[in-house]
């Protein structure tokens, strides 16, 4: 995996190396790993008060909410990553 930043929306960005897993939120197993990070301080919310549309795992335990689609962050990921084009974007007009 490369050692680059990648955009997860709204002028937030991650090292796309210490990325172990980019999930969707709706299942239960997903939202109890949510909870558990919260109590032990390691989840960091990067909506911006948007709907999450993916939660990113990264190899220090925290967990990232975005509002970017798993898919988008994919495709980020494997190719040039790096700049932040939300404003376009479809998950930003829900609210």
């Amino acid at each position: 995996m490369k050692n680059s930043l990648v955009s997860i929306g709204f002028g937030n960005v991650i090292y796309a190396s210490r990325v172990v897993a980019i999930v969707n939120p709706g299942s239960s197993p997903i939202r109890k790993l949510r909870e558990e990070a919260r109590e032990r301080g390691k989840l960091i919310d990067a909506t911006e008060g948007r709907k999450t549309r993916s939660v990113i795992v990264t190899d220090s335990d925290h967990v990232i909410l975005s509002a970017i689609q798993v898919e988008t962050i994919a495709q980020r990921i494997d190719g040039a990553g790096g700049h932040d084009d939300t404003g376009g974007e479809h998950e930003t007009e829900e609210g």
